[in-house]
């Protein structure tokens, strides 16, 4: 299951009004975010991101939803394992919230995948 998507955008100001138009009717809305280098849209919880920043052709983010820390980890070995580049190994990250268990990997083609566990220990 997906957890979450992120694209990088050129004009966070005007990307940001486009998606808070375009996703309105659908029953999104912004749930996070610093309001000018990153926000995510979502419900209940944010699971679409933009963020300023590089080439916004590239480099996609994709974060797939882990049972438990174990399967971060797990995650993370084989795709290294299989050719994947090291872009930030398991770990929580608190500037998420205190829970966020994440790996992130570089694909064979630069695309940032991660798997994440939002719950406790």
């Amino acid at each position: 299951m997906l957890d979450h998507v992120s694209l990088k955008v050129a004009d966070f100001t005007r990307s940001a009004a486009f998606y808070d138009a375009a996703l309105q009717p659908l029953g999104l809305r912004r749930l996070m975010g610093d309001g000018q280098n990153y926000t995510g849209y979502g419900d209940d919880r944010p699971f679409f991101w933009i963020g300023r920043g590089g080439d916004p052709g590239s480099g996609a983010h994709v974060a797939f939803v882990a049972k438990d820390r174990k399967t971060v980890d797990a995650f993370y070995a084989a795709a290294i394992a299989a050719g994947g580049r090291d872009n930030g190994g398991p770990g929580i990250r608190a500037h998420y919230h205190p829970t966020y268990y994440g790996a992130f990997v570089l694909d064979p083609d630069g695309h940032n995948v991660e798997a994440v566990c939002h719950a406790p220990a």
